[in-house]
């Protein structure tokens, strides 16, 4: 089974080519606009099918070899889909704010993901069950926080390899700790924002729904014929 072709008419009827005003735009974004239309910039998304393609290829091949990888979205428009399909892919995922040192300082990071891991193991087991009720429901709050903030990532064995971004200007800190350590980004960009950085740029509107939908099913589906499941 093959990926359903995303194309410039589909994400042309969900709104992708509106970019953002022309006075926002960024200069650097310049080849990837087809021009203006009411003084707001229009993507060329012949030019977004191409960048999409490149980097579900990618995508493909980096599953294949096994590398590490994590989504991140925490826009609201795309939180519910990226962590069910992550989940269903099996890779990391961020829905949540990008915590600061989750690539730079991992150690650290670590530390919480395996408080959780021992938390969640010793109610499991009933453990906890020796404590009082109001140390019990102390412990049930640590876990609900932990499982929000670093949960998606429990089961990297260290930092991504690949980091696939929704809104390269919202997740701007995930974008530059990435960028300190090597590890390879595929980039939702909007015209506000700067491709720098970014290796696999998807030029497009970061706010519609349906766009960033199709895109996102693409990517995800590029993991599993990585992973041999399509």
């Amino acid at each position: 089974m093959t990926q359903q072709k995303v194309t410039a008419e589909g994400l042309f009827e969900a709104g992708a080519h509106f970019g953002h005003t022309a006075k926002r735009w960024n200069p650097k974004m310049g080849k990837y606009i087809w021009g203006k239309k009411s003084n707001v910039h229009i993507f060329d998304l012949e030019k977004t099918v191409t960048c999409l393609e490149s980097a579900c290829k990618a995508l493909t091949e980096a599953t294949k070899l096994g590398k590490r990888i994590a989504f991140v979205g925490s826009k609201r428009q795309v939180r519910e889909v990226v962590k069910a399909e992550a989940q269903r892919v099996d890779i990391a995922f961020v829905t949540e704010r990008w915590l600061g040192g989750t690539i730079t300082n991992w150690r650290q990071i670590k530390t919480r993901i395996d408080r959780l891991i021992d938390l969640k193991k010793r109610r499991d087991s009933g453990d906890l069950k020796k404590y009082t009720k109001k140390e019990q429901l102390l412990f049930d709050r640590e876990i609900l926080r932990l499982e929000r903030f670093v949960g998606g990532l429990a089961k990297l064995s260290s930092y991504p390899e690949v980091l696939i971004v929704v809104d390269v200007h919202k997740e701007r800190t995930a974008v530059r700790e990435a960028k300190l350590r090597g590890v390879t980004i595929i980039g939702i960009v909007d015209s506000n924002s700067s491709p720098d950085n970014i290796d696999y740029v998807i030029p497009m509107n970061d706010d519609s729904a349906k766009g960033l939908e199709m895109v996102m099913k693409a990517l995800f589906e590029a993991i599993e014929l990585g992973k041999g499941k399509k």
